[in-house]
């Protein structure tokens, strides 16, 4: 990525920052809909579209491509509140199949395994692990940080999936310290390849969102 455009793309963003009178307005407004699976899921798209999403200016991809359609998760994982809906939608999902850890690449998963584990204490406590994307020269060494041990039947969490990179560096990881990946679950599939990418690799991936889910904002999606 050119300089220049780290500093558009930063520029936009401090931009559309609301002040925090407004975060709190905000926040009352939703409570009445903290109920209601749809308008949770509503509001948290809401969230993604106005913070996460950048349209407008190409910016490179993890993958190594390139997209003018680009979404940056990791602004929103910050926010109370989004933090909060994400860790909830995500340990939804989880109900269905519980494992016994969850977890995932860093950078990306850290902030949502957090947030995961946060939310799930006291009903359904779940400890977490991020895999580093090089073992430590100091210390303990350790490629995989937190809580993990071998035979443990995991769950990788992501914040946007492209090819499916990053989860499947995850998975190798997991596997080759003896444990089993169940699925994973990221908050928003680009569509490009990485639920194919993952069923390979006998991962079933889960999606929060799509690329689809934001078919409305003003740039439309690349081909």
């Amino acid at each position: 990525m050119r300089p220049g455009a780290v500093r558009s793309i930063k520029a936009t963003e401090a931009t559309t920052t609301p002040p925090i009178g407004q975060l709190f307005k905000t926040r009352i407004m939703s409570a009445d809909h903290d109920s209601d699976p749809a308008a949770r899921r509503e509001r948290l798209r809401a969230i993604l579209k106005d913070q996460a999403l950048i349209t407008g200016r190409s910016v490179k991809l993890s993958s190594g491509g390139a997209s003018s359609y680009y979404f940056n998760v990791k602004r929103p994982l910050f926010d109370p509140e989004a933090a909060s809906l994400i860790g909830d939608a995500m340990l939804e999902r989880l109900k269905a199949d519980p494992p016994d850890l969850i977890g995932g690449m860093a950078l990306g998963a850290v902030p949502i395994v957090a947030a995961v584990c946060v939310r799930s204490h006291p009903d359904m406590p779940l400890r977490g692990f991020f895999v580093r994307k090089e073992a430590r020269t100091h210390g303990t060494g350790s490629l995989i940080e937190g809580y993990f041990h071998a035979g443990a039947r995991v769950v990788l969490l992501e914040d946007v999936t492209t090819t499916g990179g990053s989860t499947l560096e995850a998975a190798r990881a997991v596997r080759a310290a003896g444990g089993e990946v169940a699925y994973a679950i990221v908050v928003i599939d680009r569509l490009e390849g990485a639920r194919e990418a993952l069923a390979a690799e006998g991962i079933d991936l889960i999606a929060l969102f799509t690329r689809d889910d934001f078919s409305d904002a003003d740039a439309p999606p690349p081909a």
